[in-house]
């Protein structure tokens, strides 16, 4: 498993520019060894968007936890319809390990790592086993645990992680969705700046971390996949 170092070179040369990120990852990586992973939240169109234009038969892998807010579920529809996505996979929790582990689905109560490491570490593990990349939506901006997030971002087992938006401030990603016209998610306009699984996700208040709804009052910050 591993990465050309001419692709490795021109993602480099790419600097922060979000475009020529993308589209040296999706020319230079043999389509199925590179994926994108995304939630479909409140700032994921801008990627998305951006991605279906160099290749909207990309994978788009969507953790499908069980536990998501119906809205999510409804806006990742209109924008596969919308950006004509062709590749977009979910990724279930295996039903076994459902059962056995959280069968009440009431896990995220009282071991919310737990619940994540069943419900997305695991899945995606599994999914992303073909791929030698996957590209995040991730930025700088987010949180305080992300304000040095390098664009190329090798991991322990030789795959990288590519973070096109890694520069992107939250105002350049409103004015980018405003100038295509994306939709916006049916729950930013209530406060959620940042959405996940419906039992751990609250609107954020004026002046918030805007990740500060996510598992609000416990001591958790990152669901596991990017840890």
């Amino acid at each position: 498993m591993h990465i050309e170092p001419t692709i490795i070179h021109a993602i480099q040369a790419a600097g922060e520019d979000a475009p020529a990120i993308l589209r040296a990852a999706l020319t230079g990586i043999p389509h199925g060894r590179i994926g994108l992973v995304s939630s479909f939240g409140t700032e994921s169109a801008v990627l998305l968007a951006l991605a279906a234009e160099i290749d909207p038969s990309v994978p788009v892998l969507f953790l499908e936890t069980g536990q998501h807010f119906p809205e999510t579920l409804a806006y990742r529809d209109q924008l596969i319809e919308r950006l004509g996505l062709t590749g977009v996979r979910n990724i279930h929790p295996d039903p076994a390990q459902i059962a056995a582990r959280d069968p009440q689905g009431q896990l995220w109560a009282f071991d919310p790592d737990a619940c994540c490491a069943l419900r997305k570490v695991e899945p995606l593990d599994e999914a992303i086993i073909p791929f030698d990349a996957w590209i995040t939506g991730r930025k700088r901006g987010q949180a305080a645990t992300r304000s040095h997030l390098p664009v190329l971002e090798p991991q322990a087992d030789g795959r990288f992680k590519i973070n096109p938006l890694a520069r992107w401030t939250a105002a350049e990603l409103d004015a980018e969705m405003t100038r295509r016209d994306l939709p916006r998610h049916p729950l930013s306009h209530l406060g959620y700046r940042s959405i996940g699984c419906a039992p751990c996700t609250r609107p954020v208040g004026e002046g918030e971390d805007p990740r500060a709804g996510r598992w609000a009052g416990m001591a958790k910050t990152e669901c596991g996949i990017h840890v």
